[in-house]
C-alpha cells in the first residue's frame, strides 16, 4: 500500500481479521471488513464534495462508529482530521473551523442546534438526521463507490488538528502527524501489553488527545474491539462492562471515582478487567487503594496533547511504591525536569516538565510563534507544568506553570473566561482561578469588579456565559470585590486570590 498513514488501518485489519468486530455502540456491532466498506465509502463521498490531501475534516458529536468512520476516512484521503468538542459554545466551534479552514464537517445529530448558531459554516454532512439543505451522512454512503482507494500518506504528512487553549485565550490547534500517533500508540502497546483480543471501553470523548490515541487507536491496531460509549454514565459503564467483557478502559479520576460511588461498586462483575489507566489529572491515591483493593490494576499517567500524548506512566507494579507519581518516560520518549537556565534539576528539586521524541507534535497549526515559544530547536517540548525527580528516576508532576486548572479533566484557560465576562456590561475587570471541588477536582471562580455606579450579581454572571462558554469553562462561583490584588509591574496578582 501506499498509503503508510492511519487511513490504512481498516484495509489492512479487514485483510486479516475481517471478521472480528472492531466497534460496538447503541448502533450495533462493526466488523473490520465492514469498517474498510464503510470507510470506503465515506471517503469516496467526501471526496466527491471536494475533500482533497492535506484539506481538513471536521467531526462534532459524541462517540459514535460516525466519528471514527470519518476519521478514517479523511486519512484515507490524505486529508486531516479534526475532532470538536462537543461541549463548545457555536462561537467557539466556529472559531476553530475557521482557523483550521474545514472544507467538510460531519455532525452528529445532538449537535444540530450548534450547527444551525453558526454564522458560517463549510460543507456539511449530517449523521442522524439534519435539515433538508444538508448532506445525509448514510445517504452519501450508500450512493458512493467501493473501490478502494490507495492516497499516498506517509508518517511525515499531518493526520489531526486537536485544540488546546492557550493562556492568550485563543484556542491553538496542535497539529500531530501519522508518525507522531503511531509511535504513540507503539508506545502504549509496549508499555502496557495490549493484547489483540481486547476490549476496550472508550469511555472519555474523542475528541480528547487521550481517549484517541492513548485508547482507541491502539486497540484497533492490535486487533481488538472498541466499544463506544456515546456519554458518561457510571451505571451504563458498569453494564457495558458487564455485557461486553471488556477489559480495559481509559478515563479521567472523576469517572473512576463516580464508579466507586455506584451502589454496585461492591458487586458488579469486573473479572473481564485486566487493567485500568487514568490520566488528565491527578488521581488521589485513597481512589487507588480503592481499585488495588478490588483487585484491579490501576495505571496512571502524564501526558499533553502536544506530545501525543504519552510522556510518563507509573505501572501498576509501583503504584503501591510511587504512590502519587506519574511514572518515568514510556519506551520510545525522553522527560527532562529542568530550571530556567534548561539544565537538569537536581533530585526532588521542581522544575518544568519537558518532553522529546517521535510523538511531539509539528507545532500549531498556522502559530509559529506560539510553536516556537514551546518547542526547541532540538526537539523538546515545554510542557509549562512543574514537577520533580526522586532518587530512582520518577516523575512527580506537582504544579502549573501557566494559571490553567483541571475540572473533570478538562483543561480551563482563564484568559478564556475572563475575556467573555469582560463582555458584560458592568464587568470593569475579573481574575479566574481554579478552587478545589471534591466532585470535579478543580471548578473556576471568578472575581470581578464592577464599574462605578454599576452592579451585577453572582447568577447574573454566571447565566450571562451560557452560550457563550463550555458549561465546564464556567465558573460555579462569583466573588464582587472592590480591587484586585497587583504585583509591581500592574498585574493581577493571582497567588494571592488562592
Amino acid at each position: 500500500m501506499r498509503n503508510q498513514g492511519l487511513g490504512s488501518w481498516p484495509a489492512r485489519r479487514a485483510r486479516s481479521r475481517p471478521h472480528r468486530t472492531a466497534l460496538i455502540s447503541a448502533h450495533g456491532t462493526v466488523t473490520y471488513a465492514a469498517l474498510f466498506a464503510r470507510v470506503t465509502r465515506l471517503a469516496h463521498a467526501l471526496r466527491r464534495l471536494g475533500v482533497r490531501r492535506g484539506d481538513r475534516v471536521a467531526y462534532l458529536g459524541p462517540n459514535a462508529p460516525s466519528l471514527v468512520e470519518t476519521m478514517f476516512a479523511a486519512h484515507t484521503l490524505g486529508a486531516v482530521f479534526a475532532p470538536l468538542n462537543t461541549r463548545l459554545a457555536a462561537p467557539e466551534v466556529g472559531y476553530q473551523l475557521d482557523d483550521c479552514g474545514a472544507s467538510v464537517l460531519v455532525y452528529a445529530a445532538g449537535s444540530a442546534g450548534v450547527v444551525e448558531d453558526l454564522t458560517t459554516a463549510p460543507e456539511l454532512v449530517a449523521a442522524g438526521g439534519g435539515a433538508d439543505d444538508v448532506h445525509d451522512y448514510e445517504d452519501m454512503l450508500r450512493a458512493a463507490s467501493t473501490v478502494p482507494i490507495d492516497e499516498p500518506v506517509s508518517h511525515d504528512d499531518d493526520a489531526f488538528i486537536l485544540y488546546t487553549s492557550g493562556t492568550t485565550g485563543r484556542p491553538k490547534g496542535a497539529t500531530l502527524t501519522h508518525g507522531n500517533v503511531i509511535w504513540n500508540c507503539l508506545n502504549t502497546l509496549v508499555e502496557t501489553d495490549l493484547a489483540g483480543d481486547e476490549v476496550a471501553l472508550i469511555s472519555a470523548p474523542l475528541f480528547h488527545v487521550a481517549a484517541l490515541n492513548m485508547s482507541l487507536l491502539p486497540t484497533l491496531l492490535k486487533g481488538g474491539g472498541a466499544v463506544l460509549m456515546a456519554a458518561w454514565n457510571p451505571e451504563t459503564c458498569l453494564d457495558l462492562v458487564e455485557r461486553h467483557r471488556v477489559t480495559w478502559m481509559f478515563g479521567v479520576p472523576t469517572m473512576f471515582a463516580d464508579l466507586t460511588r455506584s451502589p454496585r461498586w461492591e458487586t458488579a462483575d469486573l473479572s473481564s478487567v485486566r487493567f485500568l489507566m487514568t490520566g488528565g489529572a491527578p488521581a488521589p491515591v485513597s481512589l487507588i487503594h480503592t481499585y488495588q483493593d478490588r483487585g484491579l490494576r490501576f495505571l496512571q499517567g502524564f501526558g499533553v496533547t502536544e506530545a501525543a500524548p504519552g510522556a510518563l506512566l507509573l505501572d501498576a507494579e509501583m503504584s503501591t511504591v510511587k504512590v502519587g507519581s506519574a511514572g518515568v518516560a514510556h519506551f520510545f520518549n525522553d522527560v527532562r525536569v529542568v530550571r530556567p537556565d534548561s539544565t537538569d534539576t537536581d533530585v526532588d528539586e521542581p522544575g518544568e516538565i519537558l518532553i522529546q521524541g517521535p510523538t511531539v507534535m509539528r507545532g500549531y497549526w498556522r502559530r509559529p510563534d506560539a510553536t516556537a515559544e514551546v518547542l526547541s530547536a532540538d526537539g523538546w517540548l515545554r510542557t509549562g507544568d512543574v514537577g520533580r525527580v526522586d532518587e530512582d528516576g520518577y516523575v512527580y508532576v506537582i504544579d502549573r506553570l501557566k494559571d490553567m486548572y483541571i475540572s473533570g479533566g478538562e483543561n480551563v484557560y482563564p484568559a478564556e473566561v475572563e475575556a467573555r465576562l469582560l463582555e458584560h456590561h458592568a464587568v470593569a475587570e475579573c481574575a479566574v482561578i481554579g478552587v478545589p471541588d471534591e466532585k470535579w477536582g478543580e471548578v473556576g471562580r471568578a472575581f470581578v469588579r464592577t464599574r462605578p455606579g454599576m452592579s451585577a450579581d453572582e447568577d447574573e454572571l454566571i447565566a450571562f456565559l451560557g452560550g457563550r462558554l463550555a458549561r465546564y469553562k464556567i465558573p460555579k462561583s462569583v466573588r464582587l470585590v472592590d480591587d484586585l490584588p497587583r504585583t509591581g509591574s500592574g498585574k493581577i496578582h493571582k497567588a494571592s486570590l488562592r
